[in-house]
């Protein structure tokens, strides 16, 4: 099986991964979840970036969901089922780990469609979350010992398809090298073929140095003159991932500060709607739980066609403008909310057709910002530390998935203050998107070191042997 099989599957089994996750967040609440997730994010991280490999921290982690989700099933007193969420939520943290590894294993002008595939299988997870808690809720039976019941049994289901999901990754999951790395070993290859050939060496003196060619790769970035002293190797060596770096540096930086405040932005006012939608529902047109499962089923397929049609656009679009474009929606899916859903007038139709237009726009604008924002803090950090960073941005993200509901809950009779605070937030990131814009791009060094990389193993040996004539 070649590199290119390796990684369809790969990318498969973590398609696999975030749709099981899905699935756990709509079938038991997150509560302390994403707390847990929100810390071990960047641990996770922090690991991957030490030892440039993924299955592993997988697998590990994946044991806490097994954990977590039997303690659930257990289910004896309250505060084995917060332990439960709590140890659940460690293997979260591993996401950061695997966007990550697709940072390493996708080009740049790919990279946002990959994360809109995989954004889009865990929003598959949601929308088919609940149709589990359909024959879940029948459960009433003994295994041994335990009560099988509504309440019991999502822990037990989730736990097997966790188990279920590390046999898949064991069987299809490969830490495929990085694409710089393959640029890398090509030049190491041509290397030894002229070495063999060569009965005298380039140069006479032992004292004097070896001149050496090597493709330039984003690790090595920070490249001087000097580096045309040292022998031709592969990405930096693990150990020093984290030499000379400064977290302050890294993440005060005018566009990933942008970036950071998008992402927080963007999970907070989808939290804070989600929990707003299903108490409105009820109060205004009277929607049961039939009601309301048919309207997040529809949510959950306006969502996934949305970012498939990202997917589509971030082949002929910037990220920026990805991201632009999608705030304007959000801001203008506030304003019609704040004019039309705080006061509602005309009678029943009318407040339903303005309730769906004001839900339909909120979340077309979802797709845009999530994927543009996540694809573009990948392209503006640092790929040797992109564990750590994914840890971080996530945990932003995490921190808002807890504030968000905190702040919608006990507002969900007073839209006015609720949606005004969404709205001045839209429109704090907006102007802060645009007077960033022109920040907000790949380094111009990095775009000149990929496009060197892209020209194929042909024209490295060209390049190879012009040098070599030179010397």
């Amino acid at each position: 099986m070649d590199n290119q099989q390796k990684r369809n599957l790969t990318f498969l089994t973590i398609g696999l991964i975030f749709m099981l996750s899905g699935i756990e967040y709509a079938v038991i609440l997150p509560t302390i979840w994403s707390l847990s997730g929100l810390l071990t994010g960047p641990l996770f991280g922090l690991w991957s970036d030490r030892s440039k490999t993924t299955k592993t921290i997988i697998l590990f982690s994946n044991l806490f969901e097994m954990v977590g989700n039997f303690m659930y099933f257990l289910g004896y007193s309250k505060w084995l089922l917060l332990g439960s969420r709590l140890v659940a939520g460690v293997g979260a943290g591993a996401g950061s780990s695997i966007f990550s590894f697709l940072t390493r294993s996708t080009r740049p002008d790919e990279r946002a469609g990959i994360f809109a595939a995989i954004m889009a299988c865990r929003q598959a997870g949601l929308l088919v979350g609940p149709a589990f808690n359909l024959f879940l809720r029948l459960c009433d039976f003994k295994l041994g010992p335990f009560v099988v019941n509504k309440y019991t049994s999502p822990g037990i289901f989730m736990c097997l398809l966790w188990v279920l999901l590390q046999f898949v990754v064991l069987a299809m999951y490969w830490d495929v090298p990085p694409l710089s790395s393959e640029g890398d070993a090509v030049v190491l290859e041509i290397q030894r073929e002229e070495n063999d050939e060569e009965e005298v060496p380039l140069m006479g003196s032992d004292d004097e140095p070896v001149h050496t060619y090597r493709a330039v790769n984003s690790d090595q970035s920070d490249a001087s003159a000097s580096s045309d002293m040292q022998p031709v190797r592969g990405p930096l060596s693990a150990p020093n991932a984290f030499k000379n770096f400064s977290a302050s540096r890294e993440f005060l930086r005018e566009e990933v500060v942008v970036l950071l405040t998008a992402q927080f932005i963007t999970l907070f006012n989808q939290t804070a709607l989600e929990t707003m939608v299903t108490p409105l529902t009820q109060r205004h047109f009277s929607f049961g739980e039939l009601g309301n499962s048919l309207m997040y089923g529809l949510c959950g397929v306006e969502v996934i066609l949305g970012f498939f049609f990202v997917r589509w656009l971030s082949r002929r679009v910037e990220d920026r403008a990805v991201l632009g474009l999608g705030l304007i929606i959000c801001c203008t899916a506030c304003i019609w909310c704040l004019v039309f859903l705080c006061d509602p007038r005309g009678g029943y139709e009318w407040e339903l057709t303005a309730f769906i237009i004001g839900v339909f726009l909120q979340l077309l604008g979802l797709p845009f910002v999530a994927v543009s924002q996540v694809s573009l803090f990948s392209k503006v950090t640092a790929e040797k530390t992109q564990g750590f960073s994914q840890g971080v941005r996530r945990s932003v993200g995490g921190l808002a998935t807890i504030l968000g509901p905190l702040w919608a809950g006990g507002l969900t009779n007073n839209l006015y203050v609720m949606l005004g605070m969404m709205l001045a937030l839209l429109i704090m990131i907006t102007v802060m998107t645009v007077l960033s814009y022109d920040r907000l791009t790949e380094p111009k060094a990095v775009k000149s070191a990929q496009s060197c990389d892209s020209g194929g193993a042909a024209d490295r040996q060209a390049d190879w042997n012009s040098a070599e004539g030179t010397v």
